[in-house]
Formats: C-alpha cells, structure tokens, sequence
C-alpha cells in the first residue's frame, strides 16, 4: 500500500472556481501542531522572567481585568437583543474610551508593547463584518480589544465571573450548545445586525473555527459569507523570534502559553486591514465560494498557502484507539477525499459490512479505476483519482500516476480501501477495524492470515506506507504457526492494550508525508462554528470540539 498522494495539481487562475480548495497539495506541515524548542539561553531567560516580571505582569494584568468590570457592568445593563442607541451617548463613548485603554494597557503590561496596525479598519456602512485569519490563539483578542467589535461566542462564556461581563459588553452573538436550533438562530442574527446599516457593532468573526500554527490557512466555514454581505478581511502576524504564542491541538497547552508569552522581554502582533471584500452575485448565492475566495485574497496577504483540511480532518487523529496515527499517516487526506466526493463518513459507516463483503469476495484481485467508481457509486473525477492513486502501489511519480490512470493501468486491492474506509467512519474502535479486515484477508477454512497480510492491514489502519511487524505477529503466535486468528489478535490485545507502543511506533519508518496527527483535544472555545448544520450551502456536517 502506497499511501502516498500524487502532488498538487494546478490550481485554476479564475477566482470562480469553488473547488480550488480540493485541487490544493497538502500542508508540508500540520497546521495542528506547534513544537516549541527553547534553547538553553532561552531557558535561563525564562527562569529568570518566572522569579521576576512573571508574577508582576500576572498581577497587573488580573487588576486590570477588574478595574475594567465596573465599567463593562453598567454599560452592559439593559436587553441584550436592544438595538443600539445612535448616535452612542456621551457617556457610553468615555466608557468604551475607558475600557480600550484599560484593555491597551493590559496587554502592554503583558509584553505587547508595539502593536502594530496597517491599512484602515472599515465603518460598519462599509463591511458589517470582519474576518481574521490566522486563529492561532486567545491573544487574537488583541483585535477585538481594541476595536470593541461583536464577536461570536459560546453561551457558557457569559456566565464566567468577570470574564463574562466583559464579554457580553461588547454584544456578541452567543451560540447555545443545548439549542438545537441556535446555529440557524446565530446565522440570521448576524445577517439582521449585518443588514442595520451600520446600527450594530462590527461582527469580528474568525472563518478557520479553530487554532492552527498559522503556517497555512485552513477551509473557510461558511458562516460569516451566508449574509452576503461585504466583509473585510483582517489578518494578523506574530512576527516574534520565539513563538510562545501559538495554542493549537498539539503543543504546548494554554497555561504554559501564557507563562512563556509573559516571560518575554517584548511580544509583537501586527494587524493588518485589507480592503473590503464586495462579493458578487455568484458568491452572495454560494457562500462556500465566497468563503474560498476571501481566504485566497488573506493567504496571498500573509505570503502563506492555502489547504482543503478543515478541523472535521483533524477528529480522525483526535480519537482515541489502540492504533493512534502516527505522525505520517495519509489517513487525513484519505478523509479529505471521501468528503470531496460527497460521500460522508457518519453515513457510510453502516454500509461498511456491505462494502467488506464485496472486497471479500474478489479474494484479493485488483480493480481498476472504472470498477472502482462503479464500486463507490460515483463518477470518475479528480478527487476519485486522487483516491484511487493513494492505495495504487504502481505509480511512483505525480506524473506516472497521471499516465497510468488515463490509461486505465493503474490497479488497487478493494480490501484497503474497506480497511482505510473502516478507519475514517469509527476511529476509536480499532479492534471492529481488526476485525473486519480479517473477515476479508482471512482463509476460508479458519479466517486466519499470514504476516504479510497483517502488515498489509496494520500499513493501511496507521495509513503509511512502510511498517515492520514481524515482533508483533511473532509475538501473537506463540504456537508458531505462521497464521493467527482474530481471536488470537483480540486475545493478545486484551493482554497487551499498548501493543502498538511497544510493538509497531518504535520500527515505524517516516515516508513521506501527508499530515501529522494531533493528540488529545485542548480546551478552545474562543471561536465557534455557527454555520448551519443542514444548510444548502456545501457545508459538512460537523464533529463537536471537545470542550
């Protein structure tokens, strides 16, 4: 199994192309992980900042915060739905004076003595809302501090002491977990505020919905295109020597973020205003190609790329199992396929026994590219070739890959794709995967399989393309039979639940990659996905962020 992708293929030049995304290669690196690496310089200085201007600047920054409370509490009283006054009363404008210096020296005492701002922030006449990219961090509150702009935030947030207060004084659109029917309700809030004419305050909205290393920007959720609305993109740039700033699934958690920025002599933030985004026509009816095209504009901005993975990609590696992915596992782009053909993993999870018993049946024979669309139910298309082209063990080259698909040359086992497929719809469970492939690897007589054919299984499972298990099945055949059962697999499991720690990740070689994999989940609930979840516009369903 090749698990290896065929390149990037050319992006169109037309701006209209709402599938650009899925025509974008891979990130070279994960736009999920931060590795932070202090040199011993470094250390010393952090140790020195921990005994000194650490516990000062916390301090300062916790008396800010409530000096601040008193001010957001009373110019927060009243309906929350209320339509603001116009023009603000004289004394509602020293109160937001008041709390954008409060917050601007909060952040000095913090360590950001410069902030930085290029190009003009926008009336609420001209763009209602603003978008921001890259989401890398809470420290993105920079922006909204200093603009006082509506945010979109998770209900819970306004019960937070202190925290809370200040938050619902700058109006945000609150999303209700509990509330089925709040996403629908966040999206026409934000299209009447949007649609005021300038009344409300401007909606910052950060489009990416989650943290990433700001390496690349991720696809765009619809939600802040579905009013149709001019925005205008807004990007932000931590052009620090050290990069204590970033808090994304995989690195260092929020705590030692904020430790770390607070023991820097200075941190810098650069914000920069683009000029408003005035959608047309086709873009106000598909939000999803106006999403695409504002981020082509912002990723040009901040001289970064662009990629198809979305956070959706990111739950595959966020599962727990047995078999965690390792760092060069194609299994993302795997995913990123089968949603690209509009084949959606929650739904095909229960096909799974279907699909298993036609690869079972072919006992191995390989298909082609038509038999394989037949397969699947779906046209021959880029994205089917991309995935045909993963488990093709022919082509080694972007451009052989080509030739032999035009050709009809290229040729794929049914059973890897059943097994990565299998992977996809239910992560966590990697003993149901186990077995599975066994029903279709194993002999007729006692569905056991050889060690050729658990390498084969265990290669797709983890999605890479070399892997040494030899220790692992000699290791559960212990009669020496050279054949194991699932039985003997699920036994020896049961025995040894980290078998794939001792067993597989030590020997596992690192071909090329395709994406790495987060672990555990960190807190974030800074952004939220507010777009529908049944909307028309081309949005996935979405997986829950692990709060």
């Amino acid at each position: 199994m090749r698990l290896r992708g065929r390149g990037p293929r050319a992006a169109p030049s037309s701006s209209s192309g709402a599938g650009d995304a899925r025509r974008l290669a891979p990130p070279g690196r994960n736009p999920f992980v931060h590795e932070l690496r202090l040199s011993a310089l470094q250390k010393a200085q952090v140790a020195f900042m921990t005994l000194t201007l650490f516990p000062i600047r916390l301090l300062f920054a916790a008396f800010m915060m409530l000096l601040a409370w008193p001010f957001a509490l009373v110019a927060s009283l009243g309906p929350p739905d209320k339509e603001p006054e116009q023009p603000l009363a004289l004394w509602r404008k020293v109160v937001d004076f008041l709390l954008k210096a409060i917050m601007r020296t909060m952040w000095f005492a913090g360590g950001f003595h410069r902030v930085a701002v290029k190009g003009r922030q926008a009336l609420p006449t001209e763009a209602a809302i603003l978008t921001l990219a890259p989401h890398s961090s809470y420290f993105d509150a920079i922006p909204v501090t200093m603009t006082m702009s509506s945010i979109v935030m998770k209900a819970e947030s306004r019960d937070i002491p202190i925290w809370g207060t200040l938050i619902r004084y700058i109006r945000p659109v609150f999303v209700s977990r509990s509330d089925q029917d709040s996403r629908r309700k966040t999206v026409e809030e934000i299209k009447r505020r949007a649609q005021s004419n300038g009344k409300w305050p401007q909606i910052m909205i950060f489009p990416e919905g989650t943290c990433t290393n700001r390496t690349c920007l991720i696809t765009f959720k619809p939600g802040a295109f579905i009013p149709g609305v001019p925005v205008q993109p807004v990007v932000l740039r931590y052009p620090n020597k050290l990069d204590t700033i970033t808090w994304t699934w995989q690195g260092p958690g929020a705590l030692k973020i904020l430790w770390l920025t607070l023991c820097q002599f200075q941190n810098q933030v650069e914000i920069e205003f683009l000029p408003v985004y005035c959608p047309s026509e086709e873009e106000k009816r598909n939000p999803a190609l106006y999403a695409s095209n504002v981020r082509r504009v912002m990723a040009k901005a901040l001289g970064v790329s662009v990629t198809d993975y979305t956070f959706e990609d990111c739950q595959l590696a966020l599962a727990e199992g047995q078999l965690r992915l390792p760092a060069d596992t194609c299994l993302l782009e795997f995913a990123r396929l089968v949603r690209g053909l509009g084949l959606k993993p929650e739904n095909l999870e229960k096909d799974l026994d279907k699909y298993s018993e036609s690869a079972r049946m072919k006992r191995g024979e390989k298909i082609r590219l038509p038999e394989f669309a037949a397969y699947l139910e779906v046209p021959v298309s880029d994205a089917l070739e991309d995935m045909f082209s993963l488990f093709d063990e022919a082509t080694k080259s972007s451009s052989e890959c080509v030739s032999l698909l035009q050709s009809g040359g290229g040729e794929i086992d049914l059973r890897e794709y059943v097994v990565a497929l299998s992977v996809v719809c239910r992560p966590s469970q990697t003993l149901a995967t186990i077995q599975l492939a066994f029903k279709m690897y194993g002999s007729p007589e006692d569905g056991s399989i050889d060690e050729a054919d658990l390498s084969c299984i265990l290669k797709t499972a983890l999605g890479i393309s070399e892997l040494t298990v030899t220790d692992l099945f000699q290791a559960i055949d212990q009669e020496e039979r050279g054949r194991i059962t699932f039985d003997d697999f699920c036994g020896f499991a049961e025995m040894y639940p980290d078998f794939a720690e001792d067993y597989l990740y030590p020997d596992q070689t690192h071909s090329d990659s395709c994406a790495q994999t987060p672990p555990a989940p960190t807190p974030n609930g800074f952004c939220i996905d507010f777009s529908p979840e049944h909307s028309d516009f081309g949005r996935k369903n979405s997986c829950k962020k692990v709060d």
